[in-house]
């Protein structure tokens, strides 16, 4: 048994009491500077800690909120607001929590505050995006003014690796403007926001881990790659990550004012297809356009290289869980345009393929932030057009996109997933039936079964058996084709001498206090 499935043995499965160090490592910097600017690529939809939807919103909470447990690099739990936490039966989690913690605000951390976040954390009304992570949650009660307990519905294995989620005070209730204007307990705490533009941070003085040595942190939001790489080479951001275009990613690892570091990241490049849509409701109708996707032309000449080709769902971050055997259809034109012939979708005189009448046309959709996207889907609409099929490209604004997402806009949709900490993370929500992440309308009963299944074995040998099933019939079925698996690359400058993202790209090392 490995160390993670140990861990979680001893969270879900057994009665022990596991009580961890009081402190918070944080890795510290070389001479940390007083203010850092760091250059993301888009903004943020909400600083709710409950309603986070991109990497901007995760990055950023992590700095303004405290969980119940804080992830390591890793991705194992270690204390933050709970100080030790227990299991005495496979349904119920006891968190001691930190005394003396503060809101932003200056109102005292409490019980009620973690039953708060959590019940509406599960409750539709808030339609939270993670809601699905937490849906095993039966009830969270305050057994004292600092004790908190969990009772499960069923045993549940990934739940230590959400229990990192922000808590968010009770008086945020009723509070429309709360994720425009967020107060949590951590390490910073909110400035200002230019929408669309910059979002402020400053250190948070009475953090109960000790003040930050960096005292204030500015995120400008520059949506173009080759201006985000501009920006950090003339001295205006401090950091930068990816996506990036390729040639500047090579320009800017032969700078020698900057660092550049290379992580396998916990996030994917995919294709969603919409099954609920009648012209792609049929899994072998998504088989023969998956034969048309050329993935190789995409990773390594639209992406440069930068990331792993994927041939299934299973990501590399998880080594347990490894199945070389598990494989989607690779790129073949041919085959592609045979298949659509025998489903009888015949090629027309005006090149375009017609069945019973009605031609064959798809609406691909990305945002228009990230030039790679729009370059593939744009090379796939080349591709899909030559094979007969009409197709029209919409790369709009991310939060139009994302909306577009959830609004079926798109018969297919070109994107990515991150932080995905846990296999269960990368598939649960968006591939089980009634999924909140869903947004391609996928049931399948064998999916849902085993997806069930990884949730709730706490062996990882059988966890892995779970996903390696899923991830099979996922890729004979096809609501998701996976482009790549991604690697997080980061260029800082002087100024962050010392400084290590970590694979979701977190800047937990800016909130370390001065070295005393």
């Amino acid at each position: 048994m490995t160390l993670t499935s140990h861990l979680r043995s001893l969270m879900i499965g057994t009665a022990s009491a596991l009580v961890l160090g009081s402190s918070l490592a944080l890795g510290a910097m070389d001479n940390a500077p007083e203010m850092v600017r760091l250059g993301f690529d888009v903004d943020s939809l909400s600083l709710d800690a409950r309603l986070a939807a991109e990497t901007t919103s995760y990055r950023l909470n992590d700095l303004l909120y405290d969980g119940l447990v804080r992830l390591d690099k890793d991705f194992q739990p270690q204390p933050a607001l709970a100080t030790s936490w227990e299991s005495p039966d496979p349904l119920t989690l006891i968190f001691h929590l930190r005394e003396g913690v503060t809101f932003h605000n200056g109102d005292a951390l409490t019980a009620e505050d973690v039953v708060f976040t959590y019940t509406t954390m599960v409750d539709p009304a808030l339609n939270a995006r993670s809601r699905s992570l937490y849906e095993p949650i039966e009830s969270v009660t305050a057994i004292d003014e600092f004790t908190v307990e969990f009772k499960l519905k069923e045993a549940y294995a990934p739940l230590m690796s959400y229990l990192d989620l922000g808590i968010v005070p009770r008086a945020a209730e009723g509070n429309a403007d709360f994720g425009s204007s967020p107060v949590g307990t951590g390490p910073f705490r909110f400035d200002s926001w230019l929408r669309g533009s910059q979002i402020n941070l400053v250190a948070n003085p009475g953090y109960w881990g000790g003040e930050p040595a960096v005292k204030r942190i500015e995120t400008v939001i520059v949506g173009n790659g080759t201006a985000r790489a501009q920006a950090i080479a003339a001295g205006d951001v401090d950091l930068v990550y990816s996506p990036l275009p390729p040639s500047e990613v090579q320009t800017l690892s032969a700078n020698a004012r900057l660092s550049h570091s290379v992580t396998p990241s916990v996030s994917f490049i995919y294709v969603n297809f919409n099954t609920a849509d009648p012209l792609l409701a049929d899994p072998a109708m998504r088989v023969a356009i998956a034969k048309l996707i050329d993935q190789p032309t995409i990773v390594e000449q639209i992406y440069g290289g930068l990331d792993k080709t994927a041939s299934s769902m299973l990501m590399p971050a998880f080594p347990w869980l490894n199945d070389e055997g598990i494989a989607q259809p690779s790129f073949d034109m041919e085959a592609g345009m045979a298949e659509l012939d025998a489903l009888g979708w015949a090629l027309g005189p005006d090149g375009v393929r017609a069945k019973d009448g009605k031609p064959l046309s798809l609406t691909l959709g990305t945002n228009a932030e990230d030039a790679e996207r729009v370059q593939s889907v744009e090379y796939l609409q080349n591709i899909f057009t030559a094979a007969g099929i009409a197709t029209n490209v919409l790369a709009v604004d991310y939060p139009t996109f994302m909306q577009g997402n959830q609004g079926k806009t798109y018969q297919i949709s070109f994107l990515s997933w991150g932080n995905l900490v846990d296999p269960d993370r990368a598939m649960y929500g968006q591939l089980h039936t009634g999924g909140n992440f869903n947004w391609g309308s996928y049931s399948n009963p064998q999916v849902d079964d085993a997806l069930e299944k990884g949730r709730s074995e706490s062996a990882i040998e059988a966890r892995a058996e779970a996903y390696q099933a899923a991830a099979s019939q996922i890729a004979a079925d096809l609501p998701y084709y996976v482009v790549s698996h991604q690697q997080l690359h980061a260029f800082t400058s002087e100024k962050l001498s010392g400084f290590e993202p970590d694979a979701r790209g977190f800047l937990t090392e800016l909130a370390a206090p001065s070295a005393q």
